[in-house]
């Protein structure tokens, strides 16, 4: 019953993709990773300076606004605007900074930031605008990046819980 609850308040979903590469984008499917204090193992960052670290250990983002983005045109798909994980059924207005997320049995994070676009997702947004996903042109459209608070294994299918700040 308390299940339904939470579903219904748009703070259950689940694990639509998990996304990894060797640097760079598109970040492509695994069906598991491992979730460790700097992110998924196998995954790294083109760009360190802007990427990864302990505060920017994961990006996550919507599949809904995936796939809203497809039908205004844009050639975006799971992975290809560099998240590690494409999450399906939370209302995505409620994850914002200090909002806490349980991944499965294991994995807590916790949202650090929005996320700035920068020109290696041009390819994946028609005309090549990257504001299309910024937080400050279009509030609720970013990705965001979170730090892993407890580590562990991730599967694709694993119940995504939005909690509070302080779970």
């Amino acid at each position: 019953m308390a299940g339904k609850a939470i579903e219904s308040q748009g703070k259950l979903g689940h694990i639509f993709q998990i996304n990894v590469s060797n640097g760079g984008v598109p970040k492509l499917a695994l069906p598991q990773a491992d979730v460790t204090s700097l992110g998924l193992v196998g995954d790294r960052q083109a760009n360190t300076n802007v990427h990864g670290g302990v505060e920017r250990a994961l990006c996550l983002y919507s599949l809904e606004r995936i796939l809203t983005l497809q039908a205004e045109g844009h050639a975006i798909f799971p992975g290809a605007i560099g998240e590690n994980l494409t999450v399906a059924g939370v209302n995505w207005d409620l994850v914002e900074p200090g909002i806490r997320l349980r991944l499965g049995g294991d994995v807590l994070l916790e949202i650090t930031r929005y996320t700035s676009p920068c020109n290696t997702i041009a390819y994946a947004l028609s005309g090549g605008e990257i504001g299309r996903v910024s937080q400050i042109a279009h509030p609720g459209w970013s990705r965001v990046y979170a730090r892993v608070i407890q580590c562990g294994w991730i599967k694709v299918g694993d119940v995504v819980i939005i909690g509070l700040a302080s779970e």
